[in-house]
């Protein structure tokens, strides 16, 4: 029975949600609304009686302030147009799962599953609006069409109408068969398997898995299974997530051939990951003695005190953020929020992180079909990561935003979370991760559902019209909260032996990667949760739903384990075992739909990329040197500027405050508003010894040399870190690459040099966490972040994100850097070059000069020997409590620097420059 449900608030209350559509649906689409009072719908589907049903809606509505009906509320006294909101089917509603946990606690009983809440918005709305307009503010302000519905009616209609009663639900059960894809012998047909499917592979990797059958001993073994030779949908999706680029970095792993044409200097490099990224943090690690888990899990571990380790992760989440910004970027958090808890034994989170890069809010041209506008974008993604992490209970420790045209194609969603893992759990080194033959192999959380369906294998791609709309996910960050506190529990009771989290690829991934610590795997698909029926096999396995971990259960726990998910309303499944077969198994319904070799899924079946890179310094004329001017006034327009103003009221809306735990806030002053070099925040209450964390990023130098925009990056996170008292001993970095294709071909005809911006990058970061002693422990890289949608090709700047983690002795000692008392002296620590090639200032004088790419000239340099001496000088300096404040200059320079700390500490200063 389905019973309806509307809740609207009494009258003279105020709408506040309402206020907030008539004020973005002005600024942001000139549209003027004169009123507009908003409903919720509840739509109960279950098993209940008239009279239950009508205890469920006085449970839902709060009566102080708010009037409900059971099915429709009497109309508003004066509106034009009614426009309503909901979900499709299969898309997650976590109003709508909230609802029904809370319907559970009025009937007191427990639900099947098939009972369920669904919700939607009524928007009733007064102004001089045409029908067209509606839909215009349905589309593109308040609903995302790929996963939600619109309905507009005029007053007249809406009054003749009788209410709907209709739930999001799949209403059609195809039959569930597992395909078997012939692959022929034809280049042109591979292909074109490969686009169909959205599997992202090239033509030499479709050839591999064509051949890969016909060997005899493969042969040999699928008939000894009863299977067919040609591979199963399940097999083709299953490698084609494994071999995607979101998943195995085919491109840092690749071979490239090297040639500087400045120095004439050719090589052949064997995997950029390899030889530079992992190659220096090795050095690095012959001289220290605090990592502990580098580049083998899902987040880097170091060592913090004799009990606690930290362990911190940055992911982006960019092509999903592009579809649908509040859900991509929400699932983002949740995401990597799963990498700490899938972390050796699992770590306790601790804080989050943020940073976006995106088209101007302000962008006025015409944007291609398919994209958003950045305003939207904007909007969606702050939206989406503070819905994601608040509602966690997680703070918020810092975040940023850059905005530049280029990323209107492809926003960067930055999400990071930083967590604490004990020394060991039960007698075992907490970063040890062991599975053995005969463990249960266990999904916990969520469902599986469509959603997310070819995320992994979207993401390797650019951004295309076919792009897929199940790829997009929204998080539910409620059910992840539960999922985390029952892991913990679980953790400290010795009940599973390993943990991993699902992210991309799904179980295809997770059991597949566990299944390499004992040699083998084996699943049943029938046996795994699903939120509803008529998923295909393959679905089933590389679906990326939320809120889900993979975990190694010892058989004479499993009683104990299955109690306590119980206890704490947390779903598991119990699907296989792992063993030392040598392959992954999937069945389903006790048939056997995949068996692939570990090796040939995992080492040595996907052909290694060739690429070519040739480097050639770019010709970037220098704006014309300033003539004289008001110095006030450029100030005040340097100052005014996107990438230097203050984005106070965005970053405000995320709690940096939930724990109790933060010293140095994200924002630090007299009154607070003025954004911190870096935050810094204790781990354990009782305890003075902090951790800090900060970034440095700074596209635009890529234009003019990635190398040396790499070097400036690492500095300037390590800057930041300095400034608030950070120990220059105990600095870690990560780091995040986003780039554009970076592959020679005819959609790239510059492939060479953007595959030459990315070798220089990745040999400046050698070169300069050795110079420094900061290890890389862990990273991230996304090497297609462009755009073919709306015809027009559209690619980022070479971005790379550099995240520190430092540590501090005594929190009481941290330096934040406005200004305290007048009087004091300031002084410039180090030298100040004529280098200002892509400096916020020349990019100011190409702009006003009318040429706004014209801000070449010298690009920044980093001399690190010099810095060192002065971050050790600053160092004692802190120690010494011989600072007042400290700052770390970036974009905008010292002008900008100036500013800061005077504002900060609300006093003035005499500067002689």
């Amino acid at each position: 029975m389905i019973y309806r449900i509307e809740i609207g608030l009494k009258q003279g209350v105020p709408d506040a949600r309402g206020r907030g559509v008539i004020g973005r649906a002005k600024s942001a689409l000139g549209l003027k609304i004169k009123t507009c009072q908003t409903r919720d719908v509840y739509k109960v589907d279950a098993n209940v009686k008239r009279a239950e049903a009508k205890a469920i809606q006085m449970g839902f509505a709060d009566a102080v302030v708010a009037r409900s009906a059971l099915g429709r509320l009497k109309a508003p006294a004066s509106f034009d147009w009614m426009l309503e909101i909901g979900f499709k089917p299969g898309v997650t509603d976590n109003v709508g799962r909230t609802a029904r946990g809370a319907m559970a606690d009025i009937l007191g009983r427990d639900l099947a599953w098939e009972e369920q809440v669904y919700t939607s918005i009524q928007y009733f709305l007064k102004g001089d609006l045409t029908r067209q307009a509606v839909e215009h503010l349905g589309k593109d302000l308040l609903a995302n069409t790929l996963i939600q519905t619109i309905q507009v009616f005029s007053k007249d209609e809406w009054l003749a109408s009788e209410p709907d009663m209709t739930v999001p639900v799949f209403s059609d059960q195809p039959e569930i068969k597992v395909n078997v894809i012939e692959l022929p012998d034809n280049d042109a047909a591979l292909i074109k398997i490969s686009s169909d499917g959205i599997l992202s592979l090239s033509l030499e990797e479709m050839r591999t898995i064509r051949n890969h059958p016909l060997r005899e001993d493969v042969k040999a073994h699928r008939a000894e299974l009863g299977m067919p030779l040609w591979p199963t949908d399940v097999e083709l999706e299953c490698i084609a997530q494994t071999w995607s680029e979101h998943c195995s970095h085919k491109i840092f792993a690749g071979t490239v051939d090297y040639t500087d044409t400045e120095t004439g200097k050719q090589e052949i490099i064997h995997s950029l990951y390899k030889t530079y990224v992992k190659a220096s943090t090795k050095k690095v690690a012959e001289k220290i003695d605090w990592l502990v888990s580098v580049f083998t899990d899902n987040a880097g571990v170091i060592k913090f005190n004799d009990n606690l380790h930290l362990v911190y992760k940055v992911e982006t989440h960019n092509s999903p953020s592009a579809l649908d910004p509040f859900g991509g970027s929400m699932t983002g958090i949740v995401g990597v929020n799963r990498d700490p808890m899938g972390t050796g034994m699992g770590a306790q989170l601790v804080s989050n992180v943020w940073g976006y890069c995106l088209g101007s809010p302000f962008y006025d041209k015409e944007i291609p079909a398919g994209l958003m506008h950045p305003r939207r974008i904007r909007d969606g993604v702050h939206d989406g990561v503070i819905a994601g992490g608040n509602e966690s209970g997680v703070p918020y420790s810092r975040g940023f935003e850059c905005f530049d045209e280029r990323y209107l194609g492809k926003p960067l969603v930055y999400c990071g979370t930083m967590g604490t893992l004990p020394v060991s759990v039960g007698g075992r080194p907490s970063e040890r991760k062991e599975v053995q033959v005969g463990d249960w192999t266990v999904m916990c959380g969520g469902r599986i559902g469509k959603d997310g369906i070819h995320g992994a294998t979207f993401s390797s791609e650019e951004l295309r019209t076919e792009s897929p709309a199940q790829a997009v996910q929204i998080g539910d960050p409620l059910t992840q909260r539960k999922l985390y506190e029952f892991l913990m529990e679980a953790r400290d009771l010795g009940l599973f032996r390993c943990i991993t989290d699902n992210g991309a690829g799904g179980i295809s991934c997770s059991f597949g990667e566990m299944g390499k610590y004992s040699g083998g795997c084996e699943c049943e698909l029938k046996d795994a949760p699903l939120k509803y029926a008529g998923l295909q096999p393959w679905e089933i396995l590389v679906s990326e739903a939320q809120e889900r971990m993979t975990l190694a259960v010892q058989p004479e726990c499993r009683e104990a384990f299955e109690k306590l998910a119980k206890k704490r309303d947390v779903e598991v499944a119990f699907m296989g075992k792992y063993n030392d077969s040598g392959y992954f198994t999937v069945k389903y319904d006790g048939k056997v739909v995949a068996s692939l070799d570990m090796d040939f899924l995992y080492e040595t079946g996907c052909p290694k990329l060739h690429m070519k890179g040739v480097w050639k310094k770019p010709n970037i004329p220098a704006p014309e040197k300033a003539k004289g001017g008001n110095r006030t006034k450029a100030l005040r327009q340097m100052m005014g500027r996107l990438n230097t103003c203050s984005r106070e009221y965005k970053s405000r809306i995320y709690d940096g405050e939930v724990k109790g735990l933060s010293v140095v806030k994200p924002f630090v002053g007299v009154q607070a508003d003025v954004p911190s070099d870096a935050t810094v925040m204790r781990i354990e209450y009782d305890k003075n010894r902090g951790a800090i964390l900060a970034e440095g990023i700074n596209p635009w130098f890529s234009d003019l040399d990635t190398y040396h925009m790499t070097a400036s990056v690492i500095d300037e996170a390590i800057r930041r870190v300095i400034s608030v008292g950070g120990r220059m001993d105990r600095i870690a970095i990560l780091d995040n690459f986003c780039w554009p294709d970076p592959v020679q071909s005819e959609k790239t005809p510059d492939g060479e040099y953007k595959m030459a911006q990315l070798v220089r990058s990745n040999k400046a970061l050698y070169d300069y966490t050795i110079a420094f002693g900061t290890p890389a422990v862990s990273g991230k890289d996304s090497c297609k972040n462009d755009s073919t949608r709306g015809g027009k090709k559209i690619s980022i700047p070479p971005t790379l994100l550099i995240s520190s983690i430092g540590q501090i002795d005594d929190v009481n000692q941290a330096v934040t850097m406005p200004l305290k008392q007048a009087g004091s002296l300031i002084y410039m620590i180090g030298w100040t070059k004529n280098e200002l090639g892509a400096s916020e200032w020349n990019r100011m004088l190409s702009e006003d000069q009318g040429n706004p790419w014209n801000y070449g000239g010298d690009v920044p340099t980093v001399d690190a020997k010099t810095a060192l001496k002065i971050y050790h000088a600053m160092n004692r300096a802190a120690e010494q409590g011989l600072l007042l404040s400290a700052h770390s200059p970036s974009k905008g320079g010292l002008a900008m620097g100036l500013a800061l700390i005077t504002i900060g500490g609300q006093l003035g200063a005499t500067i002689d420059p």
